[in-house]
């Protein structure tokens, strides 16, 4: 039975993420962790699972049910979808409250405004009072602890699962920044055809995502690891196993992780000098899920010549960072309506 909460509404912040929704709420910390997935029956538009339970679903579906990811490359693909997601997921966290919340939401460093209006509206729709957007590398930046509103460069890369997102921060704001779309989500990709075309073997996103975990690597590890995987034979169309390797893994992954450097590379050359200097004193940070990736730190490190940080709770970055940030929401209600 639903209780209902007395008050202005709860403050949430979401991370709205390609493969993971992560809700804050104001004095309550994280309370919400789930896989951005919906399961929608074809026949009647309704959705029969969100999150954790829809995620199982994921190629194993019959006709009439699709389970879907609404969000692709950090953006809403499925306006629909993505709507009735978040109104289960605000729902879920702040039960049945009289009024409603005013909810903060993490957007790429680089969408155009058609891109932010589908999110303000989706949230709208959703059940939100009012909808606040933060660029994700400066949400992972105040999650990693890093002072941001000092006039010294910090430079944040933040890995998620459709964007890498890229920026030089400073006085609170972006000096320069890039996003790229390419991620945890490519990296799969990038493990699912070289499977097929070095093996001859189908094998699911989802145990692409297993071997990347597992054994992934984009630096020569010291000990070479192996892991079985099950897939379907493209010449038999059988079900076969074959053990992959972490050298293996290193030749698929290589390719988006120097598309990640090279990026990291052109938005250095485009920071002012000063900042610049500031970079290299204090270092990259890096945040994200995406850069767990096993070695990415080490062949930034090694390609830029600049120290690289992996910060604490790298998943929960930004989502951190975005809860932080609610604590300001009185200060921009006021400067709107003044």
């Amino acid at each position: 039975m639903f209780k209902f909460k007395f008050g202005f509404g709860q403050d949430i912040g979401i991370d709205l993420g390609t493969a993971t929704v992560i809700a804050y709420v104001k004095g309550k910390g994280i309370v919400l962790r789930e896989p951005s997935v919906v399961a929608v029956d074809n026949n009647t538009g309704d959705v029969l699972a969100v999150g954790g339970e829809a995620r199982r679903m994921l190629g194993r579906t019959p006709g009439n049910i699709v389970a879907t990811r609404p969000l692709r490359d950090g953006v809403i693909s499925d306006y629909t979808i993505t709507e009735k997601m978040l109104k289960y997921f605000i729902q879920k966290v702040g039960g049945k409250s009289i009024f409603a919340p005013r909810i903060m939401i993490c957007i790429p460093s680089q969408v155009t405004e058609v891109e932010k209006k589908a999110v303000i509206d989706a949230a709208s729709q959703a059940g939100a009072r009012r909808v606040y957007l933060i660029e994700e590398p400066i949400a992972a930046a105040i999650g990693a602890g890093i002072d941001i509103s000092k006039p010294c460069g910090n430079m944040v890369v933040d890995i998620g699962g459709g964007t890498t997102d890229i920026a030089v921060i400073s006085l609170g704001g972006s000096v320069v920044s890039a996003s790229l779309k390419v991620a945890g989500d490519k990296f799969d990709e990038a493990i699912v055809k070289y499977v097929k075309r070095k093996h001859n073997i189908m094998i699911g996103e989802r145990t692409a995502e297993d071997l990347k975990i597992s054994i992934g690597c984009v630096y020569p590890k010291i000990q070479d690891m192996e892991m079985d995987v099950r897939g379907r034979h493209l010449g038999t169309g059988l079900p076969v196993t074959i053990t992959m390797h972490s050298s293996e893994m290193m030749e698929a992954l290589l390719e988006p992780a120097l598309q990640i450097v090279d990026t990291v590379h052109s938005v250095l050359e485009k920071t002012p000098p000063e900042l610049a200097a500031d970079i290299s004193d204090k270092g990259i940070y890096m945040t994200g899920g995406g850069c767990l990736v096993d070695g990415l730190d080490k062949l930034l490190q090694e390609k830029l010549g600049i120290n690289v940080m992996i910060a604490q709770d790298t998943v929960s970055c930004v989502a951190l960072g975005t809860g932080k940030a609610l604590d300001n929401l009185d200060i921009l209600d006021s400067k709107a309506r003044a």
